[in-house]
């Protein structure tokens, strides 16, 4: 990452999935804020060796946040209060005023650096949305992007300028219960993602594009893909396509037990996990978040509606790209095939399977952006020719 005053901003795109930290969920993290080229890596090793919890994790990041707004590298400073807050519990006050700060930096930087941020009119509140145009002589198209469980917009910074130099203008939308979009407009998490992508084509008078889904945003685009045809081309990157078929089969009449028939004591169960606060707990607590819904059972019941029949899947008639890490630890290996088979109207369908010497095996390919960015980049070029 380069951010000298007076220089443009650029990043770099290190490959290898690191051994930061012992802990799976934490080490995935730390890959994560560091293969999209936004930390650095001795800053992360030298703070996994003090990180044994989620308070600890939040300090260290604090602590090395400060440290380089003290020296004025304000853009790793950024990125590192949005890691201090990952872990956080949502509803606390002090995850609002670290994440306004991140909020705050980010965004003075990002419009200096020509990044637009437009609100857009929804529901009585507004999508917030981050666009970049092309500075090349001749533009290509346009790309849409969104996230899914817990990105935000800020995060695919890097992606916006890769995909800005290729030629195209870049849109970064947050949906209902994404970022900013739950943060500040109050509006909570459902799969019905037509709606909010319809308004942001609508806004931005777009009726041809590309649009990519990244982890959960690679089950919403789906069905964003299925109702608006304005989406010629979509990109997902890892595949839930049906999250009833997440568990083993020989487990899936237990778990229908529990979400149908126990729900008093799945319900406890999923509060008691809450109630921890610790990384054991996240999952819950930012589903809990994003839903805006104390009851557990709006979670399952979220869960359980994410199926493939409120995919559409057959009324995809666009080309596109999947994108699957085969050691993916979020999205079982079996939903690549499964959507793959169920695009049978598609224009076209490609797909690319990602292994361990890649370095992009795992979830969202994290550990080489950079080389899912390229395929993406080829098969666009490929199909707007075509």
């Amino acid at each position: 990452m380069n951010n000298e005053s007076g220089k443009e901003i650029t990043f770099e795109f290190p490959i290898g999935f690191m051994d930061f930290h012992k802990n799976k969920a934490f080490n995935f993290q730390m890959n994560r804020f560091y293969s999209f080229g936004f930390v650095e890596y001795d800053d992360l090793v030298e703070m996994a060796g003090k990180i044994e919890n989620v308070n600890n994790w939040k300090e260290q990041f604090l602590r090395v946040a400060k440290k380089h707004e003290s020296s004025g590298n304000m853009l790793l400073a950024a990125y590192y209060y949005r890691g201090a807050e990952f872990f956080m519990p949502p509803f606390e006050k002090e995850r609002t005023e670290i994440y306004n700060r991140f909020q705050e930096i980010i965004h003075g930087i990002m419009t200096e650096d020509d990044v637009e941020i437009i609100n857009v009119s929804y529901e009585n509140a507004y999508l917030p949305c981050l666009r970049l145009k092309t500075k090349s002589e001749v533009k290509k198209g346009d790309l849409v992007m969104h996230g899914g469980f817990d990105s935000y917009k800020e995060e695919f910074y890097s992606g916006m300028k890769y995909f800005a130099k290729k030629g195209y203008d870049v849109i970064v939308f947050e949906g209902p219960g994404q970022g900013e979009a739950n943060r500040k407009c109050n509006l909570p998490m459902h799969h019905h993602w037509e709606k909010p992508t319809s308004a942001v084509l609508d806004y931005f008078k777009l009726d041809d594009v590309t649009l990519l889904g990244v982890s959960m945003g690679g089950y919403l685009c789906f069905r964003a893909a299925a109702f608006d045809k304005r989406i010629k081309r979509l990109i997902a990157s890892s595949i839930a396509y049906d999250y009833s078929d997440f568990p083993p089969k020989l487990l899936q009449p237990i778990v229908y037990l529990f979400y149908n028939v126990f729900k008093k004591y799945t319900a406890k169960s999923i509060l008691k996990v809450i109630e921890k606060k610790d990384v054991s707990s996240w999952y819950f607590a930012n589903l809990q978040y994003m839903l805006k819904s104390d009851d557990p059972m709006d979670m399952v019941n979220f869960l359980t509606s994410m199926t493939a029949k409120e995919l559409h899947c057959e009324k995809i008639t666009q080309d596109v790209l999947i994108l699957t890490g085969r050691d993916d630890h979020a999205c079982p290996f079996k939903m690549h095939k499964k959507q793959i088979d169920a695009l049978v109207n598609a224009r076209s369908v490609t797909d690319k399977v990602f292994y361990k010497e890649s370095n992009a095996s795992n979830h969202c390919q994290i550990g080489n952006i950079g080389l899912s960015f390229d395929v993406m980049a080829e098969w666009m070029e490929n199909k707007l020719d075509s």
